[in-house]
């Protein structure tokens, strides 16, 4: 997990952190989630995951966040979709009314035709809101859905 986890982050095109994590780091990291969502397959090991967790806290506490990882070997499999329907799933059962992302990058096309097709509506777009990993700076797009 914590591999793939530090890929995402690593590429600088999709995730706001920077700094990768250890492996005690990545254990305190998803354990510290609402809910940690694991594909899996026995003879290949973790393909991806999304963690999920409160976006703000009291009257806002309801809406949550996640966020995915899929192994750049496992990409256009559709593990993304699958990780993102469980998410759904999840965030129900753990009495969550919205799912929200703050910071879709304008030009993760894969991304948002995924969230759009599963019925996520766009908020907006926020002018230079990511800094990519080569330092220039792209929009970004807030979905959200409707639990």
């Amino acid at each position: 997990m914590v591999s793939i986890w530090n890929e995402i982050v690593a590429e600088g095109i999709a995730f706001p952190q920077e700094e990768t994590l250890d492996i005690r780091e990545g254990e305190k990291f998803f354990a510290s989630q609402s809910y940690t969502g694991v594909a899996e397959k026995e003879e290949q090991g973790v393909l991806g995951l999304y963690i999920l967790h409160p976006n703000n806290v009291g009257r806002c506490g309801h809406i949550c966040n996640a966020s995915y990882a899929v192994s750049s070997a496992c990409r256009g499999l559709h593990i993304g979709e699958a990780l993102v329907k469980d998410c759904i799933v999840q965030a129900k059962e753990l009495g969550f009314s919205i799912l929200q992302f703050n910071a879709v990058v304008e030009s993760n096309h894969h991304a948002r035709h995924l969230y759009e097709r599963l019925g996520f509506v766009q908020l907006g777009t926020i002018p230079g809101g990511f800094r990519m990993k080569d330092g220039r700076f792209e929009n970004i797009c807030p979905y959200y859905y409707s639990l």
